[in-house]
């Protein structure tokens, strides 16, 4: 071990006030944040709206992202099927094979993208791959193929507020030269088969990223990854790929159904962009300044031998944040077991938070075009609080659970879902090792 490291953080990224205020410092950010002795103690849940039972139809055709409406999104550019015990990556379907086979998770281009095809085409001359625009070519060579864009095309424009009569004015070949974005765009959505839990009787029983068994969930990470690494592949313009999971409304998801998003952007973010700030003073920032600190003040929540999760502190909204140790910086080069680690943690730590808590998973890795090491990380965030007046006046936020009541909310669970089998057997609350320097993110430092 480098012996110049320091391995005592600040202690300012947390105080306890005299009255019980705990006043917190996000060490990536400086974001400010206070709990205020007396308010929550755990999540409010999110109450659906309009729950009714659940029909033979819904199982199927509940929202858009359901298993018996591939037609109304987007051509599909991936999909992981399950063939008994084994699963099988399948590219690039042609419209008349979509229903051949059930995708357990699939990936289609999003219908309205954060940053379009006509971005990257009109700024930087990104024009499809050669492999991308013959299957655009052969897609579209088939009448299912042809009638599948148009109808996908024709509903985009409804939505978009043009009529039917005008759209039906609409040169059809123009239609079709506009759906580039269909077959090469930088915004891809990774879907789950359920809209709701094996056995539910109503509708708010919905299938959350904890309802999946944990080898469901490692090959919606495996999708994912794979995606994030095809969208930096196709495109060298892209700086970042931005990955997140928005669940439910609260949480500014459009769909109740599960899924995740991957978005690639000309810039590395602000966030990013602090990070590498703080990493260039300091080579040892996330060891020194998160894990070792949250383990210091005994905020450790799950273990395996390739990751961690702790509770957050310094966030807008309570947080859990979940570590590769892995030496390798890019998430899509993790070993199997080092992704089966993550997979594991996340799945448990969302089937502890609940399906009814709106909830952000934002996932964070070095830019490729960045000098410095980071470790992939990813953090859950709880939609439980409505920023308001004083928050925008201040830039300071009231967090309404302080880190230590996430620590022992979580852990609890957790116990819990280990004994009746729900997850994955992990390490959990004080089982974890409390190893300082965990992360070996830069392998240069050990």
């Amino acid at each position: 071990m480098n012996m110049g490291i320091s391995t005592m953080p600040e202690p300012a990224y947390l105080m306890t006030m005299g009255d019980g205020t705990i006043k917190q410092i996000n060490p990536s950010t400086g974001t400010r944040v206070w709990t205020v002795a007396g308010r929550n103690d755990r999540p409010r849940i999110h109450e659906a709206s309009n729950a009714g039972p659940v029909s033979d139809t819904d199982w199927t055709h509940g929202c858009t992202f359901c298993s018996a409406r591939y037609m109304e999104t987007p051509p599909e550019k991936f999909r992981m099927v399950r063939e008994g015990g084994d699963w099988r990556l399948v590219e690039r379907l042609m419209a008349e094979q979509l229903f051949d086979s059930v995708a357990e998770f699939r990936v289609v281009p999003n219908l309205f993208e954060i940053v379009s095809y006509a971005y990257w085409h009109e700024n930087y001359g990104y024009e499809l791959s050669s492999e991308n625009a013959l299957y655009k070519q052969e897609y579209l060579s088939t009448n299912q193929g042809r009638r599948h864009v148009m109808a996908v095309q024709a509903a985009k424009m409804r939505l978009a507020g043009k009529s039917a009569e005008v759209i039906a004015q609409m040169d059809q070949q123009a239609i079709i030269d506009a759906a580039d974005s269909f077959f090469g765009g930088g915004h891809d959505v990774v879907i789950a088969r359920r809209h709701w839990v094996d056995g539910a009787r109503t509708t708010t029983n919905l299938a959350s990223a904890g309802t999946l068994t944990p080898d469901e969930h490692e090959q919606y990470i495996r999708l994912t990854l794979h995606t994030m690494r095809n969208l930096y592949e196709v495109n060298r313009y892209a700086r970042y790929v931005a990955c997140f999971q928005n669940w439910l409304k609260p949480a500014g998801a459009s769909f109740d159904h599960l899924h995740k998003q991957l978005v690639a952007i000309d810039e590395h973010g602000a966030n990013a962009d602090q990070v590498v700030s703080r990493i260039r003073e300091n080579q040892n920032f996330f060891n020194e300044c998160g894990v070792n600190y949250a383990n210091y003040h005994n905020l450790l929540i799950a273990e395996t031998d390739s990751s961690l999760a702790f509770a957050g502190f310094g966030h807008r909204y309570p947080t859990i944040e979940i570590y590769s140790k892995s030496p390798r910086v890019y998430p899509w080069e993790h070993t199997e077991d080092e992704v089966r680690d993550m997979s594991n943690i996340i799945q448990a730590l969302h089937a502890a938070t609940g399906p009814e808590v709106p909830c952000n998973e934002e996932w964070h890795h070095v830019p490729p075009d960045v000098d410095v090491p980071m470790p992939w990380r990813i953090n859950i965030k709880w939609r439980i609080s409505t920023v308001a007046g004083f928050e925008g006046d201040t830039k300071i936020y009231i967090n309404t659970m302080s880190p230590q009541q996430i620590r022992n909310t979580v852990t609890t669970r957790l116990l819990e879902l280990r004994k009746e089998g729900m997850i994955d057997d992990i390490r959990i609350g004080d089982e974890c090792s409390g190893a300082p320097n965990p992360l070996k993110y830069n392998p240069s430092l050990w």
